[in-house]
């Protein structure tokens, strides 16, 4: 019985870094994809890149926070 919930555990587990990896790199891709142009002119971003990055990756995580907040409240006993 608690060799199941250990693997139960370890599966749950697995499955969270499997979502953590992949609400990063959708993020990475969504935000590059809006804020850094296409021609490479620069080793390091300029400071609109970096604003854009930067307003981008905040308002991702908002609407993720929004999102399994409700999430969560729609599925009580979860």
């Amino acid at each position: 019985m608690e060799k199941a919930a250990s693997d139960a555990m370890i599966g749950m587990a697995q499955q969270e870094m499997e979502y953590r990896v992949e609400l990063f790199n959708k993020l990475t891709h969504s935000c590059f994809e809006k804020c850094i142009e296409k021609k490479f002119k620069d080793s390091d971003l300029n400071v609109g890149e970096n604003s854009c990055v930067d307003r981008c990756v905040h308002k991702y995580w908002q609407v993720t926070a929004i999102v399994g907040q409700l999430l969560s409240s729609s599925k009580p006993g979860i």
